[in-house]
C-alpha cells in the first residue's frame, strides 16, 4: 500500500515538473524574462545565504589558521626571549668576574711586597657602633685574627674572628678602631677613630703641637702597634679644628676607601 502512494506521488510529481517546463518553453520572450525574474528574486535569497555560509565558513578557517600561526610565532619568539635572557645573565656573570679578576690584579700588583689572599664582601653590618663586614675567607686559606685587610684605595680595618670559610672584619669607621697614622707633612704619630657621626669619616686626634697639619694631606698607616704594616693609605685630611687648647685640637679624615661600594679585598697574611 504504502509502494502504490510513493509511486502516486512520484508521478504526480513527473507530471507537474513537466507541465512547468511545457509553459515555460512556450512563454513569449518578455514573459520568459518576467519569470527569470520571479525565480531569480525567488532564489536569490538562497543564492546569497549559500555565498555568505560559504564565505563564513572559509574565513573562519583562515582566521584560525591565523590564530594558530600566531601562537606558534609567539611561543617561538618567547623561547628565543628566553635564550636571550639566559646569554645575557651569563655575559653579566663573566663581565662581574673579569671586573673582580682585575680588582685581584690591581691589588696584588699594588701590594706585591706582601703575601695576600684575597676576599669578596659577602655581608656588611653598619650600625651607629658598629661597622663590620664578613669575608668569604677564614682558617682553611690561612685567615687569622688581627690580620690587616686592604683595598685597591686604602685600609679597610682588621680581622676580627675567623670560622673554617668566613672572617669577620672590623673596618677603621667603626666606632672602636684605633689606627696609628702619620700625616704626609710630619713625623708624628697621630690616632686615627671611627666617629658616630657618619660612616665615611674619621677623626684624627693626639695631634702634636709642632705638627703641621693641612687640609688635602695624606694619612698613612704608621707601623706603630704591631698590626697595620707602615705606608698604606688610610685617607686625607678634610679639615682641622681649632680648639682653645691646642693639645685638643682635631682634624676630620676622609677615608680612601669607599665602605658603601666595598666589594674587593685582600687579607695581608705575611
Amino acid at each position: 500500500m504504502k509502494r502504490r502512494k510513493t509511486g502516486l506521488i512520484g508521478i504526480v510529481i513527473t507530471v507537474i515538473v513537466l507541465v512547468i517546463i511545457v509553459i515555460v518553453s512556450n512563454l513569449e520572450t518578455n514573459q520568459m524574462q518576467i519569470a527569470q525574474t520571479v525565480v531569480s528574486k525567488l532564489f536569490m535569497p538562497f543564492q546569497n545565504g549559500y555565498v555568505y555560509i560559504k564565505n563564513k565558513i572559509t574565513g573562519d578557517e583562515q582566521q584560525l589558521s591565523d590564530i594558530e600561526t600566531l601562537k606558534n610565532e609567539n611561543l617561538g619568539l618567547r623561547e628565543e626571549n628566553s635564550k636571550l635572557k639566559e646569554q645575557l645573565r651569563e655575559l653579566e656573570i663573566l663581565k662581574s668576574e673579569n671586573n673582580t679578576l682585575k680588582e685581584y690584579v690591581n691589588l696584588k700588583n699594588k701590594y706585591a711586597d706582601y703575601t695576600t689572599v684575597p676576599a669578596n664582601v659577602i655581608e656588611r653590618s653598619y650600625s651607629n657602633y658598629d661597622k663590620i663586614i664578613i669575608i668569604n675567607v677564614g682558617k682553611n686559606d690561612g685567615i687569622a685574627e688581627n690580620m690587616p685587610v686592604i683595598s685597591e684605595s686604602g685600609l679597610v680595618g682588621k680581622v676580627l674572628s675567623v670560622t673554617d670559610a668566613t672572617a669577620k672584619v672590623q673596618t677603621i669607621i667603626d666606632t672602636a678602631s684605633t689606627v696609628s697614622a702619620s700625616i704626609s707633612t710630619a713625623d708624628q704619630s697621630i690616632l686615627l677613630k671611627g666617629t658616630l657621626a657618619s660612616t665615611q669619616n674619621l677623626k684624627a686626634t693626639s695631634i702634636p703641637v709642632e705638627a703641621s697639619i693641612l687640609q688635602g694631606d695624606d694619612v698613612v698607616t704608621s707601623g706603630f702597634g704591631g698590626i697595620f704594616p707602615k705606608g698604606i693609605l688610610i685617607g686625607t685630611i678634610k679639615d682641622v679644628v681649632n680648639t682653645q687648647n691646642e693639645l685638643d685640637r682635631y682634624a676630620n679624615v676622609n677615608p680612601a676607601t669607599d665602605f658603601s661600594k666595598l666589594e674587593t679585598v685582600l687579607v695581608i697574611t705575611q
